[in-house]
């Protein structure tokens, strides 16, 4: 379905959330300029994924998969091109109503855990809630609850220094979680991690997908984007193939 197919961009909106999908982009482009040269990072991609889909981008340094990752969770701005999350379109809002959707719609998940070190495991979940408004007492109650769903209620008062890589990376997901997201934003979830740990991690995000989170997951690592049911291959910025897996 294309953009022009509903003039009214607010009713295409409630097509797209009729038909379950979460993620729509029609041309998104990210275009980086550089002296003379432009980089075209990603370069016209249009993609649906439905709620409850597990999607892996993968590609080569330098394919846009960061990029597009970055756009799909309003971290970033489109050059060019329409993005519509949970029916609503991202280039229509302000900063206030982009902090509300991110902190409603998406938990994001990276490589680098981006842990507090002087917070505990809880406090690091709590962090985010505070920013959506909520009580404390709503906050430890969503923050504990979260911990419990990664397994890590016995470290919950542990500090960062004192945890181990793979329990670092359950609190970082913990804290994604504590909002009640619909979608789960994963950059390289398992890149710090060794072997057996990022099986341990892929397991905690498979029982996540599994309860009805909608999963998309950047990795260049094939034995992890087994773990999705459709993989999309991007290279220089454009979809080179998208596959389902399983």
């Amino acid at each position: 379905m294309a953009p022009a197919v509903v003039s009214d961009r607010e009713e295409l909106g409630k097509q797209l959330k009729a038909d379950g999908i979460v993620i729509q982009t029609y041309g998104l482009r990210k275009t980086y300029v550089m002296g003379d040269q432009e980089i075209h990072a990603v370069d016209g991609i249009d993609m649906s994924i439905k709620y409850g889909e597990y999607v892996a981008l993968m590609g080569p340094s330098g394919s846009g998969k960061s990029t597009f990752m970055n756009l799909i969770g309003a971290l970033d701005t489109p050059t060019a091109g329409d993005y519509f999350i949970a029916g609503q379109l991202i280039s229509t809002m302000s900063d206030d109503e982009l902090a509300h959707i991110r902190n409603k719609e998406i938990g994001f998940v990276f490589q680098t855990f981006n842990l507090l070190p002087r917070l505990t495991a809880l406090q690091n979940v709590e962090l985010p809630l505070i920013y959506a408004g909520l009580s404390p007492e709503q906050r430890l109650e969503k923050a504990r609850h979260a911990l419990q769903q990664v397994d890590l209620t016995p470290r919950m008062y542990h500090k960062p220094s004192e945890l181990s890589g793979g329990q670092r990376q359950r609190v970082a997901i913990a804290r994604a979680l504590a909002g009640d997201p619909s979608i789960i934003l994963a950059d390289e979830p398992t890149g710090n991690l060794d072997s057996a740990t990022s099986n341990e991690i892929m397991g905690v995000i498979d029982v996540l997908h599994r309860q009805g989170n909608t999963i998309i997951l950047v990795t260049h690592e094939p034995d992890i984007a087994v773990y999705a049911h459709r993989v999309v291959h991007l290279r220089d910025g454009k979809v080179e193939k998208d596959e389902s897996i399983k």
